[in-house]
């Protein structure tokens, strides 16, 4: 059973959004009611979400949308707390496996 659906009480704004630097979706989407960025890479001047691993950045342009649409709204995901990080896992596992593949290509890493 995945967390969010053990812990039916947990807050859907303490959710985690950038796993790199535990920056949670309420933080992020309060920073945008207030911020207003002009751009959604502008999102990184929150606790520096977006700029750890990159797998975050999809899920920051649907918050950054989501609020600029609807600002007193939380925004929401289409896919659970667990399976969010069984995907993030796979994609670390994809991209160090490029680099791998590049390194031994004799090609400069990423």
């Amino acid at each position: 059973m995945p967390p969010d659906e053990k812990t039916p009480d947990r807050d859907p704004a303490d959710r985690e959004v950038c796993l790199c630097f535990h920056v949670p979706l309420g933080k992020l989407a309060k920073f945008t009611r207030l911020e207003k960025p002009r751009v959604c890479s502008q999102l990184s001047e929150c606790f520096g979400a977006g700029t750890g691993c990159g797998w975050c950045i999809p899920f920051l342009e649907k918050i950054f949308e989501q609020v600029r649409e609807d600002p007193e709204t939380l925004p929401t995901f289409d896919i659970s707390e667990e399976e969010y990080r069984v995907r993030r896992r796979e994609y670390h596992k994809r991209i160090n496996a490029e680099k791998m593949r590049d390194h031994r290509e004799g090609e400069e890493p990423k």
